[in-house]
């Protein structure tokens, strides 16, 4: 079932470059011929969320899309995508 993310855009991997980074066999398969997003869920936070975070010791929580195309590092999208068998990893069917 699709669901729709809120995501900061934190690094961007094209099609080409896919075979240079260590990723695991199943990620790979899935992103044959389209680009990898290591993303921040929720977006970008405010400063007052930032001094929360840091202040609680509370990371950020990543997920990484694999998606047709790719908007720029640093880019706050919605993502519509469907979450895959691997923990984090999301199918992306279009950007809003």
């Amino acid at each position: 079932m699709p669901e729709t993310l809120d995501t900061q855009v934190l690094a961007v991997v094209d099609p080409e470059a896919v075979a240079d980074h260590d990723l695991t066999p199943e990620l790979r398969d899935l992103a044959d011929a389209r680009y990898v997003l290591v993303c921040r869920k929720g977006g970008a936070p405010s400063w007052p969320e930032r001094i929360k975070s840091f202040l609680l010791r509370r990371p950020i929580e990543a997920i990484t899309l694999v998606a047709d195309s790719a908007p720029e590092e640093g880019a706050e999208v919605t993502a519509v995508a469907e979450a895959t068998d691997m923990p984090g990893v999301y199918d992306v069917t279009r950007f809003e």
